[in-house]
C-alpha cells in the first residue's frame, strides 16, 4: 500500500515515480541497431568537455542537402522525454521528412540530442550532469560549425515532449535570444523556486540543484519569463499543447499558459480533449500541421527570403 501512496504523491507533485526511485543518470552514447534509423538520419557523437565524455546525437538532413553548398537551413532541436536518449523522436523525423518531400514544408534540419535520463536539461550543482551546458554551449555551436545552418535566432526552433517539453520551455525562457520558436508538448512547468528546501538536501530537486536558492530561481521558467520578458514578448513564438487526461502534466501546463496570458505574451495554447500522455497519438492526430507553427515562426523571423 505504501508504494502506491508514494507514487500518487509524486505524480501530484509534478514528477514521475521513476524519477523518485532512480534519479538522474546518463548513458551518453547509445548506438542504434542496424536498420532502425529513419531516412535522412545519422547517429553522431561530439566530445562534451562539460560532461567529460563523448555524447551521442542523431542528425536529420533534408533531401538534396549539400554540405558544400551555399544554402543555409533552419534547425529544430527536439528534446527527448525522461529515461530517453538520442535514439528518440524518429516518428517526428518521419513526419517532417514526408512533409518536406511532399512540398508542404521547406527543407529543415532536425537534431535529436541526448540530455541524460531525468536531468530535465538542467546542470547539476555538483557538475555530474551538465545537460544545459551540453545543449546550449556545446551541441548548438557544434551543429552550426559542422552543418549548413542559419546560425542565429531566426533559424532555430526548440521543442520536446514530456521532460523534453519541460526542458525546451525552460531553455527558451532562459535563452530567448537563441530561438524564434518553442513547441512545448505535454511538459510540466513547475515553479522550481518554490521547491527549495534546505531541510531536505537528499530529496529532488535539492539533491540536484544544491544548497543555493539562487540556482532554483535561475532554473524557474516563471522567474525567467519575468526576467526576460522584453526579449520574449513579440519575439519568441510559443506554442503549448497538452491532453486533458494527461493528469501528471496538465495542471502546470495550464498554470504556465495563465502566466503567459498575465504577462501579455501572445502564444498558442491547446488542450486536446481526451488525450493522455501519448506522444505518437498526439502527432498522428495533427501530423499534417505538426510543423506548421515552427515554419510560420521561421518565416516571421526572416529565415527565408520572401
Amino acid at each position: 500500500m505504501r508504494k502506491y501512496l508514494v507514487a500518487a504523491f509524486v505524480l501530484l507533485s509534478g514528477l514521475t515515480p521513476v524519477l523518485a526511485q532512480t534519479g538522474p543518470s546518463a548513458v551518453w552514447v547509445n548506438k542504434p541497431k542496424a536498420g532502425t534509423l529513419p531516412r535522412g538520419v545519422t547517429h553522431c557523437t561530439l566530445y562534451s568537455k562539460a560532461n567529460k565524455s563523448d555524447v551521442g546525437y542523431c542528425l536529420y538532413l533534408p533531401p538534396n542537402y549539400k554540405p558544400d553548398g551555399i544554402e543555409r537551413y533552419p534547425v529544430i532541436y527536439n528534446l527527448h522525454g525522461a529515461g530517453g536518449n538520442e535514439l528518440h523522436s524518429f516518428h517526428d523525423v518521419e513526419v517532417l521528412d514526408h512533409g518536406i518531400r511532399s512540398g508542404r514544408w521547406p527543407a529543415m534540419i532536425m537534431v535529436l540530442p541526448n540530455g541524460g535520463k531525468r536531468t530535465f536539461y538542467k546542470d547539476s550543482y555538483d557538475g555530474r550532469f551538465m545537460s544545459e551546458t551540453l545543449i546550449i554551449r556545446e551541441l548548438i555551436p557544434h551543429i552550426d560549425q559542422t552543418c549548413c545552418t542559419i546560425a542565429a535566432r531566426n533559424g532555430r526552433c526548440i521543442e520536446g515532449f514530456s521532460m523534453g517539453g519541460r526542458g525546451s520551455t525552460r531553455l527558451a525562457m532562459k535563452y530567448p535570444d537563441m530561438f524564434c520558436s518553442l513547441f512545448g508538448q505535454a511538459g510540466n512547468v513547475p515553479r522550481t523556486a518554490d521547491s527549495f528546501d534546505p531541510s531536505q538536501p537528499n530529496v529532488y530537486p535539492n539533491n540536484y540543484l544544491g544548497p543555493d536558492k539562487q540556482n532554483y530561481i535561475d532554473n524557474d521558467a516563471y522567474e525567467l519569463l519575468k526576467k526576460n520578458l522584453n526579449k520574449i514578448k513579440g519575439k519568441l513564438r510559443i506554442q503549448l499543447w497538452c491532453g486533458t487526461k494527461d493528469f501528471g502534466h496538465i495542471r502546470t501546463v495550464r498554470e504556465f499558459h495563465n502566466a503567459l496570458v498575465e504577462a501579455g505574451v501572445d502564444h498558442t495554447y491547446m488542450e486536446i480533449e481526451g488525450l493522455k500522455h501519448r506522444k505518437d497519438q498526439m502527432i498522428d492526430m495533427y501530423r499534417d500541421v505538426w510543423f506548421d507553427y515552427h515554419v510560420e515562426s521561421l518565416r516571421q523571423a526572416g529565415a527565408w527570403k520572401e
